[in-house]
């Protein structure tokens, strides 16, 4: 449910900027704005899943997102919505993301026993994929029917199925490893060397950073596209 609203709130996001100033190059620097936190945090977030609760950790990131996402849909429903909000919102989004998704990929070893983990990570990543395809659809229709500040509203209630589910949890207390209270750098450093020296963890990091340069980024112009190609109003695009 939250991953359908968050991808709702990408697909709406990216019209409304291009909206509001029809340049694919805010396009750009909207998913340059979202994409940068990841790369300058999401290392450090790493360690910082493995020293503390990832379970508080996940809801205050998802928190954090919710509010975010209120924030938006009232500046667009008060018509005070402008590029450099888009921009800022997608820069503190990105903070957020980045230090959620590494707590969340590794909360699945908490939560299934080692002999189910398997199915529990190809689980995990079917429902993101779906929300891929079920999100952005979902968007466009309410984009073009009730407008994109409906997408960051949906977006923002989705975030309570996440955070209920997080708070009914009940987990045993998870024993930190002996290697947390190493020096960051050093354990960022033997981190990074690990998963370069294993060559099927390279391989999987080189073919997401291909998806991720060549894929998700014309993801980024898809707006625009849809605007040049199918002219005429940027919400009768998003329906069709």
């Amino acid at each position: 449910v939250s991953l359908i609203g968050t991808w709702m709130q990408a697909t709406a996001q990216g019209y409304l900027v291009y909206e509001l100033t029809g340049s694919p190059v805010m396009l750009g620097i909207v998913g340059f704005a979202n994409g940068i936190p990841v790369w300058l945090f999401s290392l450090y977030a790493g360690i910082v899943a493995d020293k503390i609760s990832r379970q508080k950790l996940i809801m205050i990131t998802q928190g954090s997102m919710m509010v975010l996402a209120f924030i938006l849909a009232t500046l667009t429903f008060t018509n005070a919505i402008q590029a450099w909000h888009i921009i800022i919102m997608a820069l503190l989004l990105g903070t957020a993301n980045a230090f959620d998704a590494p707590a969340r990929q590794s909360f699945v070893v908490e939560l299934v026993p080692r002999a189910d983990l398997t199915n529990a990570i190809a689980l995990n990543s079917s429902v993101f994929n779906l929300g891929t395809i079920i999100g952005p659809s979902v968007a466009g229709l309410v984009y073009a029917w009730l407008g994109p500040a409906w997408c960051f509203t949906i977006n923002g209630i989705s975030f309570i199925a996440v955070l209920t589910a997080l708070s009914m949890m009940r987990l045993a207390p998870r024993m930190a490893a002996t290697s947390d209270n190493g020096p960051v750098k050093s354990r960022i450093t033997a981190g990074l060397k690990y998963a370069f020296a294993d060559p099927h963890i390279r391989v999987q990091l080189i073919m997401l950073a291909t998806a991720a340069m060549f894929g998700f980024g014309l993801l980024t112009l898809m707006p625009a596209w849809a605007t040049n190609v199918l002219g005429g109003d940027v919400r009768t695009n998003g329906l069709l």
